[in-house]
């Protein structure tokens, strides 16, 4: 009473038009990756390379600015640490990777 007959398809039309199908279906996902990449990967990569390269140049006498939000003076570079100059006789130790900014020395005196 509910039945119906089933009825194959032809094995030769599914496969050619599957392929198109398949590739219009991706192309949307596609050109929203390209889009992502573009507008918020691409941009933040950059960021962080520009970021790392100021923190990797940071030497003596540049005002830095913690990512505590503390701003001082730079009075010794290490490797992993710089030592701060917070106000006169009061420094403090930080680690570089913790920088979030570096005013060089011109930078600082064309701001002044």
């Amino acid at each position: 009473m509910f039945e119906s007959p089933a009825y194959a398809q032809a094995a030769t039309g599914a496969s050619a038009g599957s392929g198109a199908a398949f590739f219009l279906q991706m192309v949307p996902l596609l050109a929203i990756f390209v889009i992502f990449w573009f507008l918020l990967i691409r941009p933040q990569q950059r960021r962080m390379k520009e970021h790392q390269a100021k923190i990797g140049a940071v030497k003596k006498g540049d005002t830095v600015v913690t990512g505590g939000g503390l701003v001082g003076k730079v009075t010794k570079v290490e490797d992993q640490h710089v030592e701060i100059e917070l106000a006169p006789q009061v420094r403090v130790r930080a680690v570089k990777a913790t920088l979030s900014d570096v005013q060089t020395l011109t930078l600082a005196k064309a701001n002044d």
